[in-house]
């Protein structure tokens, strides 16, 4: 799965990728990443190849400190109204609400507080599968976070490799940009990391159709 905040430099890349593989992916948008004129094609073509779209939140609000998870920093009315104006913008673009029952939280942060909220909106969060360090693919280099593209490719082999069950039912989580501070893109090894896994007999799946058991027991359940 993709999740776009205010940067694109990969999104190209990634759907000639997807496209070129015959593969459908999950894409989380933010609203400042639809609020971007230039954006527009891209989510234009994300919902004609065929791939999920769903909400990232529209200001990419942090729901609790970092330091302590337990607190949160929003308020119900807050997350809600935020939770509201992304998926509005993103129906825009053809996906009813009720298409868009799974989403990705801001920074990928979040406690029971929220989740609880989101099961109240009929929404089911969802976040990356740990174990490798895609998601940290945003990071510069200057950045405490920052891993190189190279070792986080290797990373996800090696996990595949030695957990019991390899990839199976993983949520692997990239960026479909980081901005200008970081010039090693991840995006540019996507390709070769496709077909090393599809040559090992993986299928890729939208989020909606990985999880569609759970979206017929209804959020949270």
């Amino acid at each position: 799965m993709f999740a776009g905040g205010l940067f694109s430099e990969g999104a190209k890349t990634i759907l000639d990728t997807l496209r070129e593989r015959h593969l459908a992916a999950s894409f989380f948008l933010t609203g400042d990443f639809l609020q971007v004129q230039r954006h527009r094609r891209l989510v234009e073509r994300i919902v004609a190849d065929g791939h999920y779209l769903g909400p990232h939140s529209h200001r990419h609000l942090l729901y609790c400190a970092w330091d302590n998870c337990s607190t949160t920093l929003v308020t119900r009315d807050e997350f809600v109204t935020d939770l509201d104006r992304n998926l509005a913008d993103l129906s825009t673009y053809g996906p009813i609400r009720d298409e868009m029952r799974f989403w990705l939280p801001p920074y990928e942060w979040y406690n029971r507080t929220i989740a609880s909220w989101s099961r109240e909106q009929n929404m089911t969060l969802l976040n990356f599968t740990p174990g490798t360090r895609s998601h940290t693919d945003w990071a510069p280099r200057h950045h405490r976070a920052f891993v190189p593209s190279q070792v986080i490719v290797q990373g996800i082999l090696d996990h595949e490799q030695r957990d019991a069950d390899g990839l199976n039912g993983f949520l692997l989580l990239m960026h479909l940009g980081a901005g200008p501070e970081r010039a090693d893109k991840l995006h540019r090894f996507l390709a070769p990391l496709l077909d090393i896994l599809l040559d090992r007999g993986y299928r890729f799946e939208r989020i909606d159709v990985l999880l569609k058991d759970a979206a017929k027991r209804g959020p949270g359940r």
